[in-house]
This record gives structure tokens, sequence and C-alpha cells, in this order.
């Protein structure tokens, strides 16, 4: 049994598309970021970046003692290593997901965080950040869909780099883009969508108890964090 540290945010929404894609048993545990809940002291235990996703395996490779993982591109890879799939064996296509993987992580999820922030959840709308955020995700996006030009996902068969990239374009809109301007990624996002695992990856999501509307005071939690949070 895994036990998987979560709220339903793009990245909590990267382990479960893989997690319902392996079948692996896991149980979901709910950390509610706009109350606080990642600065308890058993969160921090297992994520010392107060960030989720982070997941405890109880059954790790060998047996031995829980393992305990945290950043969801390291939670990718480690899951996908223990089972063997999701990530080719061959070195070559093996390297090609792991740039994609970071990729991602250094600047798609960064970029469109940073994008949605400006746009919607900043108390002050200031036109030169949101411009500089919708400009970069696009740009990004640009880059995905001239990889997607003549393969079906971004390391030839579906992997952890697709898995990780997916969610940050499910907000396209909201992020400024249109999937009509890039073709490669609609087709490779419509593909992904309709994916059984995805279907119930986003279906466990709509489980946990997420507010529609993020309060004022979410916001403060969420972004109104400095080293000081950490210690409290």
């Amino acid at each position: 049994m895994i036990d998987l540290h979560y709220w339903p945010t793009p990245n909590g929404h990267k382990i479960t598309l893989l997690l319902e894609e392996l079948g692996l048993p896991y149980a979901i545990k709910p950390v509610n970021i706009g109350k606080g809940e990642q600065f308890a002291p058993d969160f921090l235990a297992i994520a010392p970046n107060n960030r989720m996703p982070a997941i405890v395996d109880h059954a790790p490779e060998g047996g031995g003692a829980p393992i305990t993982v945290f950043e969801s591109g390291a939670i990718l890879l480690y899951l996908a290593e223990k089972t063997g799939r999701f990530i080719s064996p061959d070195r070559r296509r093996r390297v090609e997901t792991l740039e994609w993987l970071f990729w991602q992580m250094g600047g798609l999820g960064p970029m469109a965080g940073q994008n949605h922030h400006f746009s919607v959840y900043a108390p002050e709308k200031i036109p030169y950040a949101i411009k500089r955020y919708v400009d970069e995700t696009n740009r990004l996006y640009g880059v995905l869909d001239r990889r997607l030009a003549d393969r079906d996902f971004v390391a030839g068969d579906y992997s952890i780099a697709d898995m990780a990239a997916y969610p940050w374009t499910v907000s396209h809109e909201r992020q400024g883009q249109n999937l009509d301007d890039f073709p490669n990624i609609k087709r490779w996002f419509d593909a992904i969508r309709d994916r059984p695992a995805t279907i119930a990856a986003y279906a466990k999501g709509e489980t946990v108890n997420r507010p529609a509307v993020m309060s004022e005071e979410d916001k403060r939690v969420l972004f109104g964090q400095t080293a000081a949070s950490t210690r409290r």
C-alpha cells in the first residue's frame, strides 16, 4: 500500500495519473494546503519543502522500512523505476523521458503556476507580470507542440513525462492559451484526457473536499509563506 499525501492540484494529479495507470493500491491522505496542513510536523517529516504531493511506500522493492518520497517528479521516477513501467529501459529513450520530465519540473509547471497566480489569484493585477507569464507559457506550449509534431507522446511511448506535463495544460484557457493554436498538443491532450486511468485519477480528485472558491485566508496561507512558515 502507498499513502499519497495529496491535494487536487496539477502536481497532485500527476501522481494519481501514474498510480491509476499502474493499478497500485494507494490511499489518499488529503493535505488541505489552503488551511496550512502542509506545515503539520508529521507532514514535514516526509515532505521537508512543505509542499504536496508526497508518498510513503509501505512495501518498497527489497523490503525493509517504508520509503518516503517528496517532489512530484521524484515520485514519478521512483514509481516508474519500482514497477519498470512508463520509463523505457533503452538508454536513449530513458534520457528523453528524463529531459522532458525535468522540462516540465523546471519550466512548464513553474511558469504556468506564476501565470495562474498573477492572472487569477494576485490581489493586484500587474499587466507586466501577467504578460510576462502568459507569454512564457505560450512559448513553452510552442516547444511542446513542436516536440509532438512527429510523435504521439513526448518520449515516444506514453511515459511519466506526459503525465507530468498533462495536468499543467488542463487549465490552458485560464493560462490564456488556445489549444487550436497548437494542433499537436490538442491531439496529445485529447488522447491523454480520454485514457481510463486519467478519468479515474481526476474522479479521485473530485472526492477531496476542495472549496469551489479560494478564500482570502486560503490565499494568505498559500501565498504568504516565508522561512518562518516551516517553524510554526
